[in-house]
């Protein structure tokens, strides 16, 4: 066999030899192969079943036929997304108090792709991540060489690690608040505490906003909330979850003009990064978005955004019932649930798919400190949701 004499990123041997979601397609796919006519609940992975709002979607077609046409035809777009989609994220946040420009908006294909991307701006610091968390965070880190250190969740911290007992050093902190995959929603106050350590040791928080709209009560909806955050912090957000975009592909990072390392803007290097990396998004694709954080948009997706939380609190009611711990499902799609008779992640998943042919995720996936615990989605359709729950009822 001829052999390349070429050199490896050797940083991507230290990966986990597959990605969470792929080991669970894997063992489904093995229990559909034996059991041809199981009729399986997908409770797993986080995707959006409902379709793209009315409104959202007329805005999308009007923006191809407008392909169509000699004079409405548009070419490559501007790598940091046209003005009318930023101008409109900013008056997003504008609505709950927050002044973004829109020169500080970068619009994306979705949040997963900036939070891998955004190591590109950074050296060789040392790197703070959530443990439990979503996985990109970890394994776009290790893509890069990082030192990846873990800040523990648990029972005891609400799954809400804070900066308690970390050395005075300058780290790049990931925070994700409403969290994926537990729910665990931070309240001002504690991320004023994430601020200020920011601050004070020379930090940069990567806040990962993607869950914003199923936000309920008294919880910030950006961390530019928290006095101090625009010279500590970067956004990221996005529309799959909060308009249905999984298929669609939009999203966007909020990088503040005050933000800087040293003598250098991060908002300058991001531009820089992005221009040489990124042709940036389709036209009709921003014009839905445009629509979507509109107000009748955004009216329209929070009807779909209550309908996932309504399918949360059929599981909630369950695990209520049965006695069972738990955190999310009230300001978030996604229930965290402990493992009933100290069952491992991997043995619950095994037990829930060959017992009641439901599919979830195991909580090992996400992290050593999701060992023992489970996440189940919400954003199946309602029929979905009452049958999972319905045989969940009868085996835990």
């Amino acid at each position: 066999m001829t052999r390349s004499n070429i050199k490896i990123n050797e940083n991507y041997l230290n990966l986990k030899e597959s990605y969470l979601f792929s080991d669970i397609k894997k063992r489904v796919a093995a229990f559909g192969a034996k059991y041809p006519d199981a009729e399986l609940i997908r409770m797993g992975v986080g995707d959006v079943t409902l379709p793209i709002a009315g409104p959202v979607a007329r805005a999308m077609q009007r923006a191809c036929a407008e392909l169509g046409g000699k004079e409405t035809f548009r070419g490559y777009p501007p790598e940091f997304g046209y003005d009318f989609v930023r101008e409109a994220i900013a008056a997003y946040y504008a609505g709950f108090g927050v002044n973004v420009a829109a020169d500080e908006v970068f619009v994306s294909d979705g949040a997963k792709c900036d939070v891998g991307n955004l190591t590109e701006i950074f050296g060789d610091n040392p790197v703070l991540i959530p443990d439990p968390v979503y996985p990109a965070y970890l394994d776009s880190n290790i893509m890069a060489g990082r030192r990846v250190g873990f800040l523990k969740g648990s029972d005891e911290n609400g799954f809400l690690p804070m900066p308690d007992g970390l050395d005075e050093d300058a780290y790049i902190v990931y925070l994700c608040s409403p969290n994926n995959p537990t729910g665990a929603v931070y309240t001002a106050a504690q991320l004023k505490v994430w601020v200020d350590f920011a601050n004070r040791t020379g930090s940069v928080i990567i806040y990962d906003n993607a869950y914003e709209a199923f936000i309920r009560g008294d919880f910030p909806h950006s961390i530019f909330e928290i006095e101090g955050a625009r010279v500590c912090a970067i956004e990221v957000s996005s529309l799959s979850k909060t308009a249905g975009f999984t298929g669609v592909r939009c999203g966007w990072t909020v990088v503040p003009s005050q933000l800087r390392a040293g003598d250098v803007t991060l908002k300058s290097l991001w531009e820089r990064r992005q221009s040489t990396k990124f042709n940036g998004v389709s036209y009709p694709v921003q014009r839905a978005a445009e629509a979507a954080l509109s107000p009748e948009g955004v009216a329209a997706s929070r009807e779909q955004v209550s309908y996932y939380l309504e399918n949360a609190g059929y599981i909630r009611a369950l695990l209520d019932g049965k006695g069972m711990r738990y955190t999310g499902g009230d300001s978030s799609p996604y229930i965290w649930m402990k493992c009933p008779a100290g069952m491992g992640s991997w043995d619950f998943f095994d037990f829930l798919l060959e017992r009641a042919q439901v599919v979830g995720t195991p909580g090992s996936g996400f992290g050593a400190c999701g060992e023992g615990w489970f996440r189940l989605t919400s954003f199946a359709e309602r029929e979905s949701v009452t049958e999972g729950v319905r045989r969940l009822q009868e085996v835990l």
